[in-house]
């Protein structure tokens, strides 16, 4: 039986697009299977009081710099096409919820890849629906289902509910990964969760 590790994204986190870019090859390596737990990074940085980093270090415009320097080592070191969306931050509640969507109408690995690859390869304006609608019918995907499925209450509850069940088990931003309820915060270490999850 493959092992299972949870990974806790919002795609308007470009950390949480690095990651999603690596589980691949990390699955592949593994043998495991990884389980896509859409959360609201926005709802989750209230419950825990923390801030995206353009804020908590504005005051630091050193450790600005160096953030971004590592990201830029990040991105050339593993070859990932990245595209900084000019209209970053983005809100990305509508399409969280269609990723609740996807996951209930069985079709959310490739909805994630195109959501992604539109964010942060593209450029794209995923905080219009028309946009949205597009990429969507362009990944052969069936944007109305889920359009329309994204604005269930009950999807907008399991996306509340997964954000303040997130909180509960100690996550604060994104990407946050689950091996069993060892938690591991941040693109960085993805090798620490690789070590968890070949552990015999």
């Amino acid at each position: 039986m493959a092992k299972i590790f949870e990974f806790l994204f919002d795609f308007g986190g470009p950390n949480s697009y690095l990651a999603h870019k690596m589980l691949p090859d990390l699955c592949a390596r593994t043998g495991a299977e990884v389980v896509y737990v859409p959360i609201l990074l926005g709802g989750l940085f209230k419950l825990t009081n923390n801030q995206a980093p353009m804020m908590r270090y504005a005051e630091t415009p050193a450790k600005q710099k160096y953030e971004m320097l590592e990201f830029d080592r990040f991105v050339k070191a593993h070859a990932i096409p990245f595209k900084m969306n000019p209209r970053f931050p983005l809100n990305t509640l509508h399409v969280m919820r269609g990723a609740i969507a996807a996951q209930r109408l069985g079709c959310l690995a490739s909805y994630a890849d195109a959501v992604m690859a539109a964010m942060w390869h593209d450029g794209a304006d995923m905080g219009d629906p028309d946009v949205v609608r597009d990429v969507l019918d362009k990944a052969g995907l069936d944007s109305a289902a889920l359009l329309a499925l994204a604005d269930d209450p009950q999807v907008k509850a399991e996306l509340i509910a997964n954000t303040e069940a997130a909180a509960k088990r100690g996550a604060f931003g994104v990407p946050t990964f689950f091996v069993g309820e060892e938690m591991f915060w941040g693109k960085e270490r993805l090798g620490q969760v690789e070590a968890a999850l070949t552990k015999s």
